[in-house]
């Protein structure tokens, strides 16, 4: 999953209180989950509704904490009983959770196809789908509402799963791409400064391992207009330069809105949109999108080749406190809802039909949604039974964080446990581990052993790109350039007209390599003992970094550190310590009572003379992030200045949170501005440390500018927050980002007195 949305949401809000498991009674026979409700409570009651549908689950730490979790087998089976005997109609008729996004799933069921299930029940259901052909379950399933869907996993198990996995097909209009058989990649170059080199040479890295066929598409570190539009064109290039301009598509994953400006400032660099979306429209808010926002940008697509392109996971909604009671699978479900509903749109503007697709970033968020490998593997199952359902082209990112219990080698076992069920396509970096988002997923490779192992095939007209490069030979074998990044180098200038000897353009093209090496990026190059193995060199750096991610996990602010800081006010939060903090994402949410009194202290020091803004540090999930030399002291002195330069008064002290994660820097805001002037901006700087697990220990910085108005009404969330993220000095330079701070606070306040797309509807 992933833009700065997705990057804030994984920070959290699991409802504690809320951690009271369900359970489910003996069930009479024949009852469906509204009898059961009645029996209970003597009416219908949607608390109780939601509990018992998210009862029926397997168990994920996330159900639990939104307080549908089931207490034990039992309540399981019961749960699962009753909704087994449960009519479609009903559950049409019975939303778990009404809200605009409901009511666009509803206007957007074919309502013939409704009126062939309504009646059936959902065991029913489950041997139509688990019985039928591909051409039946096509002429029943968009009948069926985005809760309907997101119930059928609940009866199923992972070989059912597979199974309907294995039987229905949604391919994207004039390619292979969703074929049975076909198992693409979306190519994710991401680096750690936004370097244009770092992201193309990983292109052309991936080129030489024959993968890569739905998108080219980055996540930015910098998602300020210029910047996009810098990596945009970079893409664009080679895409232009290899003639595969109808072929694959490209994207840089910044908010919709910004990807809107650069098409607009800087016409035909935006091929692909992305945006990630949520199951409700309180969550979609804070990703600072609306229904009807979309379906503009899917209208706006009229006449082009591509479309849109979609990001979700379960676990977003309650990890931003707004899962409304509902289970993660349904909201999951209600994603693919609403992507169906602009797939539909998008079908009436796209000459060659909806060029839509999805991402189910399965894992991203943290051990909070789920922790173990089976979780993994099982979640990515239900999600490819119901974004299939919903007629969609979905693919898989098999990820992990560094803070969860799966290993490098467990993402083996998770592939091949889930590839059977053939999702359309995974994500693809030139090892497991990303250099910028400090996360596992598959390598080049994997895209390698996993076409090898399950006989997967690349979209034929990708497959013949490969072979007019000569990464694949006319037999459809691996050639001797397999592997190499340099020999794409020597086709990609020869396709600019380049006439240097072929020793000149490699000797310039090592030389790249080696500089987008030291800027942290690691290159895939040859094999180990099989083909799809790192080699051996590459694979012991892997290695090293996973271990040392673990290591920051664990880190603390040393007392030497902490008193080293100018004015330092240290506090804490809710968390009691590094497990508590990992485990239970809201206690660093919330600060503990002598912090607030501290802070009350701060506010009420200022009198009447209140500064424009305040500077806070957290540990976040990497420590050393925050305490290596030559990592915050320059960003502060620098910010500093450059404030004072713009005549920008800020709080002399620096705020120090012990267990703090992103929430804890907008309730310190609330704390110190709530009796602002109203029509005045105030800002919160906070410098956080980043998911460990590359060699750059990096941190970001969280902006917040809100009026003093909105930071007395203590709603201050991540829907009004920008980021300047990979902070490091062998990264983005301290230095440099705080130059890039200013310039993001200057953006925010001019669209909040001038007005822009990017605040409006």
């Amino acid at each position: 999953m992933m833009s700065a949305s997705t990057v804030l949401a994984s920070y959290g809000n699991a409802a504690r209180a809320a951690r009271d498991s369900i359970v489910v009674g003996e069930v009479a026979p024949g009852e469906d989950v509204f009898a059961y409700v009645s029996r209970r409570t003597g009416g219908f009651d949607r608390t109780v509704y939601q509990q018992v549908i998210g009862a029926a689950n397997d168990f994920k730490e996330g159900d639990r904490a939104t307080g549908v979790g089931a207490a034990d087998e039992a309540t399981r089976t019961n749960a699962r009983a009753l909704l087994t005997n449960t009519k479609i109609g009903d559950l049409y008729e019975h939303p778990l959770f009404e809200d605009d996004l409901q009511r666009l799933i509803w206007q957007t069921t074919d309502q013939a196809q409704y009126a062939k299930v309504k009646d059936w029940t959902m065991g029913q259901l489950k041997d139509f789908l688990l019985t039928r052909s591909e051409i039946d379950i096509k002429g029943v399933m968009n009948g069926l509402t985005s809760d309907t869907i997101g119930c059928v996993p609940k009866l199923m198990s992972n070989e059912e799963l597979i199974a309907l996995g294995q039987k229905i097909f949604n391919v994207l209009p004039g390619t292979m791409i969703g074929s049975k058989g076909y198992m693409g990649a979306r190519i994710q170059p991401n680096s750690p400064t936004d370097h244009p080199d770092d992201v193309v040479w990983q292109v052309f890295d991936a080129f030489s391992y024959a993968t890569g066929d739905i998108v080219i598409g980055t996540n930015p570190v910098d998602s300020t207009v210029a910047s996009v539009a810098t990596v945009e064109r970079a893409l664009k290039d080679v895409v232009d330069t290899f003639q595969l301009g109808d072929v694959i598509p490209w994207c840089v994953l910044s908010h919709i809105d910004v990807q809107a400006e650069v098409a607009e400032n800087y016409p035909a660099t935006v091929a692909t949109m992305f945006q990630s979306l949520a199951g409700t429209d309180d969550c979609n808010k804070i990703f600072d999108i609306t229904n009807d926002k979309i379906l503009k940008y899917a209208r706006a697509k009229k006449g082009q080749r591509y479309g849109l392109y979609f990001e979700t996971g379960q676990g977003s909604e309650f990890t931003n406190g707004v899962a409304n009671g509902v289970d993660m699978m349904v909201l999951e479900s209600r994603k693919y809802g609403f992507s169906r509903a602009v797939g539909l749109e998008l079908a009436k503007v796209q000459p060659k039909g909806a060029w839509l697709h999805v991402n189910d970033v399965a894992g991203f968020i943290g051990p909070e949604v789920f922790k173990s490998r089976e979780q993994l593997v099982r979640c990515c199952l239900e999600d490819i039974a119901m974004g299939k359902l919903h007629g969609l082209t979905i693919g898989l990112d098999i990820c992990t964080t560094l803070h969860m219990a799966v290993s490098l080698e467990d993402l083996d076992w998770c592939q091949d446990q889930i590839m059977p069920a053939n999702p359309v396509y995974l994500i693809a970096l030139p090892t497991k581990n990303d250099p910028m988002l400090s996360y596992l997923t598959t390598s080049f490779q994997d895209h390698v052993r996993l076409r090898e192992r399950f006989g997967f095939k690349v979209n034929d007209a990708m497959w013949d790109f490969y072979k007019r490069i000569g990464i694949v030979d006319e037999n459809d074998r691996y050639s001797a350039n397999y592997g190499d990044p340099l020999w794409v180098y020597y086709q990609y200038r020869l396709a600019k007209g380049d006439k240097r000897p072929r020793d000149a353009v490699y000797a310039e093209g090592r030389e790249k390599m080696k500089q987008v090496e030291e800027r942290g990026v690691d290159l895939a190059t040859g094999h180990g003992e099989n083909i799809w193995d790192l080699n051996s060199e590459l694979a012991v750096k892997v290695r090293g970094l996973y271990d040392d991610a673990k290591q920051s996990l664990w880190a603390e602010l040393t007392p030497e550190f902490i008193a080293g800081i100018p004015n330092v006010v240290p506090v804490r939060t809710l968390s009691s310590d590094r497990n508590d903090y990992i485990a239970h994402p809201d206690s660093g949410e919330k600060l503990n009572p002598e912090a607030i009194a501290d802070i009350e202290r701060i506010r009420d020091s200022w009198g009447g003379d209140l500064p424009k803004g305040q500077i806070v540090i957290s540990d976040g999930l990497n420590a050393k992030a925050i305490m290596d030399d030559g990592h915050l002291a320059p960003y502060l002195e620098e910010m500093r200045r450059l404030l004072a330069e713009a005549d920008v008064p800020m709080s002399d002290s620096n705020i120090l949170v012990t267990g703090g994660r992103v929430r804890a820097g907008y309730r310190i805001g609330e704390l110190l501005f709530e009796k602002a002037d109203p029509n005045s901006l105030r800002e919160v700087l906070h410098i956080i440390g980043e998911r460990p697990g590359t060699m750059h220990h990096a941190y970001s910085v969280y902006i917040t500018v809100a009026s003093g108005k909105r930071w007395s009404e203590k709603d201050i969330d991540h829907d009004i927050t920008k980021l300047v993220s990979n902070v490091a000095d062998t990264a983005l330079p301290p230095k440099e980002a705080a130059r890039e701070t200013l310039t993001i606070i200057r953006e925010i306040v001019g669209k909040n007195v001038n007005g822009s797309r990017r605040y409006r509807t």
